[in-house]
């Protein structure tokens, strides 16, 4: 693919929504009802195809448009705190906008609780190259997008959301714990060399003064700004002032704050769209190594993690043992 690197190449699987959902329905056809039904319902269908074919081909002789079904491409993102799944979205985009028509619609799948600003900062100027491309760009969410996760979904024309989604948290956070005052206690010197007035300001072992707490509330503040003008960009119709305190909402009041523009699960909508639309599901994945298809990289996880398992119990009978040849 183009983003990444020879030596770890990535491939893209692609699942025609529409036929596997028409296989299914048929599969259980002729569980529930018996193979001579799912016969005349293959029947019916096809003679309903042959009918359609006819009247687009009478259309088509007499000059009048023909309307084709149009196309839909169902992408997924979930997110960590890094937005790691940013490297396999890039990938997706850039093949969709090669590839695909103006109009056609992107279906984002989005799960995401936020975090580092710079990487979902990159992950919604990805779905904003879709918009650029003149394709129409819908996110679903069904658990949550807060925060980065929200930076991505504002850019869509149309948010998706379940009723008890988590939408909004439109903040900026940073912690950190300072461990000046137990290293003074237990004489160890800290030193640090910079150059640049702000090169660092608060610290995680220094001493941090009311400048430097300052100076870092300041650049929070720049980034929250950022972030506001960033949604307003997108949604102005939103109140950015009323949602931007940091706070989240579940979906039914997401939408009446206009976060949102309705109400609706993702499979909901993709079966929706499968009636007017030819519906496509990508997936980009790493490609598996010789060791991870043979079962033996699992096999080595599957061990590591039964020896973690087992280590507390074993440092404890060790500890016991050691204490019991002390009072020998």
């Amino acid at each position: 693919m183009l983003f990444h690197s020879p030596k770890n190449p990535i491939e893209l699987k692609i699942l025609h929504l529409n036929e596997a959902q028409k296989q299914r329905r048929e599969d259980l056809m002729e569980a529930t009802q018996g193979k001579d039904a799912l016969k005349q319902f293959k029947k019916t269908m096809a003679k309903k195809a042959k009918q359609a074919l006819k009247a687009k081909s009478k259309s088509k002789k007499k000059g009048a448009s023909t309307d084709t079904k149009s196309q839909v491409f169902v992408l997924d993102f979930d997110g960590d705190i890094k937005a790691t799944a940013v490297k396999h979205l890039r990938e997706e985009i850039s093949t969709l906008i090669s590839a695909a028509n103006k109009g056609d619609e992107v279906v984002i799948r989005l799960e995401s609780g936020g975090g580092l600003v710079h990487g979902y900062g990159l992950a919604a100027a990805q779905l904003v190259r879709l918009k650029d491309a003149g394709l129409k760009l819908t996110v679903c969410v069904d658990k949550v997008a807060a925060s980065g996760g929200y930076m991505m979904a504002c850019v869509a024309d149309n948010v998706v959301a379940a009723p008890f989604a988590i939408i909004g948290s439109i903040g900026v956070v940073s912690q950190l714990p300072n461990f000046h005052k137990w290293l003074k206690n237990h004489d160890v010197d800290y030193e640090m060399f910079t150059a640049g007035d702000y090169k660092r300001t608060v610290t995680v072992f220094g001493e941090n003064d009311e400048e430097d707490r300052a100076k870092y509330q300041e650049e929070l503040e720049q980034t929250h700004e950022l972030f506001k003008h960033f949604v307003n960009t997108y949604r102005p119709e939103l109140d950015v002032a009323k949602v931007a305190t940091g706070e989240h909402w579940y979906g039914e009041d997401a939408l009446k704050l206009n976060l949102i523009d309705s109400l609706q699960t993702s499979d909901s909508y993709i079966l929706a769209r499968m009636d007017d639309s030819e519906v496509y599901a990508l997936h980009s994945r790493q490609k598996p190594t010789l060791a991870e298809k043979l079962g033996l990289a699992q096999a080595a996880e599957a061990t590591l993690t039964i020896a973690v398992d087992k280590l507390p119990d074993a440092l404890a009978r060790f500890d016991l043992n050691s204490r019991l040849n002390i009072l020998k």
